[in-house]
């Protein structure tokens, strides 16, 4: 679907407009509390500017949505796969509005409290509650693989994402024990520069790739093309543009208290714990993309810094911080579900 039918369809269903607005407010949202953690590390041990890198996370979060779309876009199948929204049009529209609205509430909730939540978990959620508002439980039914990749998501983030990270920061320390620390900070500030760029472009590739997902399931009910002959969705090149874009938009308004709690708060980084944090969430993100798992970049971040941190010296790590983050992580499914199933069956109700 080129922009111009894409325009023309808005005009003949309004209320796909007010799908696309939410989805949009949702991409913001995300670029606002969830594109900050691609870049906190770096921030945190000054190895870049809060200015420079959020530039750069604009550009390679849409890098990342441009070439992993190219790629795999196994990850928007997986997002469209999590709730059975059979029904006509306008209450499949009704129910996706309704589970965005119930994102948006949750997500700008966390934010205050500057606690990073994840909006790919609650983007997770709200699809399914507003599923289940629709179709009852029935709204579950054929999303068991899908439900399963999720599932694979969480373990990837928590268990590989701290393993792999403790790991990686021993090799380190042993390496360079002997190496000149000023010559070696040097290295690993400029190397944190590709860091965070790696993950500003893997937030791209796995957040990007899940909010077109909704993007198109939306646009599927009053457009069945926009789905190929194999089930795939055909995801247009101004789509990534304008995901991207909003997304950036995001980021460039707000996200410092996100910073300071994932980078400053949580554990004292040095250097060459920054690089290692992001190296080994983005090498994480990068495979599970590949093979069409969605998880968290948020859950993933921070689980790699709890690595580094506890692999110097267990108490360097402000559990406090942590317990928070994973109260938040814990409540996100049925916290944000609830929102998306009461407002579904609100908005069911009025339109």
């Amino acid at each position: 679907m080129n922009l111009l039918d894409f325009f023309n369809l808005l005009i003949d269903k309004p209320i796909l407009l007010v799908v696309v607005l939410l989805v949009s407010a949702v991409i913001m949202i995300n670029g606002w509390t969830d594109a900050p953690n691609a870049i906190a590390t770096c921030v945190s041990t000054r190895a870049m500017s809060p200015r420079a890198a959020i530039i750069m996370a604009v550009i390679f979060n849409f890098l990342g949505v441009l070439v992993m779309t190219m790629i795999s876009s196994s990850v928007t199948s997986t997002i469209s796969n999590m709730g059975n929204f059979n029904g006509d049009s306008h209450q499949q529209l009704i129910a996706i509005c309704a589970g965005m609205v119930g994102i948006v509430l949750w997500a700008t909730g966390a934010w205050f409290f500057g606690i990073p939540t994840s909006e790919s978990h609650a983007l997770i959620a709200g699809i399914a509650g507003a599923a289940v508002a629709l179709n009852g439980l029935d709204g579950f039914s054929g999303t068991g693989s899908a439900w399963l990749n999720v599932l694979y998501g969480i373990l990837i983030s928590t268990l590989v994402g701290f393993g792999l990270s403790f790991v990686i920061t021993k090799l380190v320390r042993m390496v360079f024990r002997k190496v000149n620390r000023q010559k070696a900070n040097r290295v690993f500030a400029k190397a944190q520069i590709f860091g965070g760029a790696s993950m500003a472009f893997m937030h791209g590739a796995q957040d990007g790739l899940k909010f077109m997902g909704v993007f198109l399931l939306a646009t599927s009910f009053v457009e069945p093309s926009v789905v190929s002959a194999s089930g795939s969705f055909n995801i247009p090149v101004w789509l990534m543009i304008y995901c991207s874009l909003i997304m950036g938009l995001g980021t460039s308004i707000g996200g410092y208290k996100i910073i300071k709690t994932v980078g400053m708060d949580m554990v004292k980084l040095e250097q060459y714990q920054g690089f290692v944090s992001d190296v080994t969430a983005a090498s994480c993100l990068f495979c599970s993309s590949l093979a069409g798992i969605p998880v968290s970049t948020t859950h993933m971040k921070s689980t790699s810094i709890m690595g580094v941190g506890s692999a110097k010296r267990f108490k360097s790590v402000n559990w406090s911080v942590v317990k928070e983050m994973v109260m938040t992580w814990v409540l996100t499914f049925p916290g944000c579900g609830l929102c998306g199933f009461l407002v579904a069956k609100l908005f069911l109700m009025i339109f």
